[in-house]
């Protein structure tokens, strides 16, 4: 919950929206819960006001009840709201300084709601949030949200316009390669490889009672050329930079002409490169040197999750970058379950399902939802930096970050003596929420940067936010991400 004591200190942001309503119930209301709905959820106060300095103020509604009352009626009202994806608990009366307050909060809507909409018009009533303000959804974006909301997933679609012969036979040939070794003796091992690829969802049977590919049939084994016939945007793009003074200093990309340019191959060029990256200890099984890690374990994951949920349909393509003490991996398409519920475990909704089934034959990904929480808890063995998410939308896309090494601690540090630590510790408080308040999450690095201070003693403010219920922690390390308690 917002601690409205301080409510002055907070700022409208991605997930607070302030509206005055002393003329009743704003027309602009139905927007933003539209938005907050389509984005990461929010909390919209009614009899709020912001003030020239952007801090919120609260003005007393005249009739709070009345107001809820109209909110409910039209909220189920499908000619107002596509659908009403609120409890009775999120909409409340507050008082606060005296001042009666309407506090609705607003969850991010499940994908098989999406796209919420209000006036009965997907097209022109389908809003998303970014920064303090809402945005009409676009086209784009709008197409993205119902291929989400299918059952089934994006790629079991049966492609009827294109023939068998789209497959690469040496991506073929190394996948079941892969396979044997993987489950020696499967049943499906003596098939021909068209059975086989039926079997593997990889192909399928078409309107016309004839074979097709399927969509990760030709995402997984098919030629670049083919693939953007159906995917136009397709692009899988490696770099290591290595070296600060060029752009990069070797790089895989998709649509080069010297290899296949699909998914599969590129998982294992991909994966390959990085493993280069890692320091492999000298570990014995018997007579045998283990080179195979954790942490090798979990960049696999990490690689195969990124390529399993990645929207190819979207803009600016598939990219993994490859620094000495960093990798990060982006795709098109955001979490299609909240972050949280990724990073716990447990729940696993992939974009592209068949895809994860074929990764999962030749024994890459997780199915059961831990292969993400694998990925911290190994990151926090290491002693490293935890991984961190970033989604950013229109267009949608995914960033996972992943450090390989322990952070900085150099920062100027404020004197014990200094008299005026009271009050610069309460300056420094009220910077961090309306930092939190702008950005929406923050790790202790990026405070101790915005303040100028080390980041034990930024370490220190957030432990008192926290004992105050004003912010939050999510993560098990100290690079662990801070949000405001809403």
């Amino acid at each position: 919950m917002i601690d409205f004591t301080k409510l002055e200190q907070y700022r409208e942001n991605n997930r607070i929206e302030a509206k005055k309503a002393l003329g009743g119930l704003p027309r602009s209301i139905w927007e933003t819960y539209s938005a907050f709905a389509n984005t990461l959820g929010g909390v919209i106060l009614l009899g709020v006001e912001e003030y020239m300095d952007k801090s919120l103020h609260t003005v007393d509604l005249p009739d709070p009840e009345k107001l809820v009352k109209e909110f409910w009626d039209m909220i189920n009202n499908p000619n107002k709201a596509s659908v009403n994806i609120l409890s009775s608990k999120d909409v409340s009366i507050q008082e606060v300084n005296g001042d009666h307050i309407v506090v609705i909060t607003v969850p991010r809507a499940d994908r098989s709601y999406k796209p919420v909409y209000v006036d009965g018009n997907p097209v022109s009533g389908t809003y998303r949030r970014n920064g303090e303000g809402d945005y009409k959804c676009t086209s784009e974006e709008l197409h993205a949200m119902y291929r989400d909301a299918s059952v089934k997933t994006q790629d079991m679609l049966v492609l009827n316009e294109m023939e068998m012969d789209v497959f690469n036979s040496e991506s073929l040939r190394a996948y079941r390669q892969r396979m044997r070794l993987s489950r020696p003796g499967h049943v499906w091992d003596t098939l021909e490889d068209e059975d086989f690829l039926v079997k593997m969802g990889a192909a399928g049977i078409g309107e016309d009672g004839k074979r097709h590919p399927t969509a990760a049939g030709l995402l997984m084994f098919g030629n670049e050329y083919e693939i953007v016939r159906e995917y136009p945007q397709y692009f899988l793009d490696y770099r290591e930079e290595y070296d600060d003074t060029h752009r990069w200093t070797d790089r895989i990309i998709s649509s080069s002409g010297d290899w296949s340019g699909n998914v599969f191959d590129f998982f294992y060029r991909v994966y390959n490169r990085l493993q280069l990256n890692i320091k492999v200890p000298f570990t014995m099984d018997g007579p045998y040197r283990v080179d195979d890690t954790p942490v090798h374990q979990a960049i696999r994951e990490a690689l195969a999750n990124c390529l399993v949920n990645a929207d190819y349909y979207g803009r600016q393509g598939l990219v993994i970058i490859n620094k000495r003490k960093e990798i990060t991996m982006s795709n098109p398409g955001i979490f299609r379950i909240e972050i949280d519920a990724a990073k716990s475990g447990g729940v696993s909704d992939p974009r592209n399902g068949a895809m994860l089934k074929m990764f999962n034959m030749i024994d890459v990904g997780e199915r059961a939802g831990s292969g993400i929480p694998n990925i911290f808890r190994v990151w926090h063995d290491q002693g490293w930096s935890e991984p961190t998410f970033l989604q950013s939308f229109d267009p949608d896309r995914t960033v996972l970050s992943l450090p390989l090494s322990k952070g900085d601690d150099k920062k100027v540090t404020i004197k014990k003596d200094d008299k005026r630590a009271p009050a610069k510790t309460n300056m420094q408080k009220r910077r961090i929420i309306e930092y939190l308040s702008n950005q929406s999450e923050g790790r202790v690095s990026d405070l101790a940067d915005m303040l100028g201070v080390s980041t034990s003693r930024v370490k220190k403010l957030i432990y008192d936010l926290i004992a105050e219920d004003a912010i939050t922690a999510e993560g098990s390390n100290k690079n662990r991400i801070y949000k405001l308690k809403l």
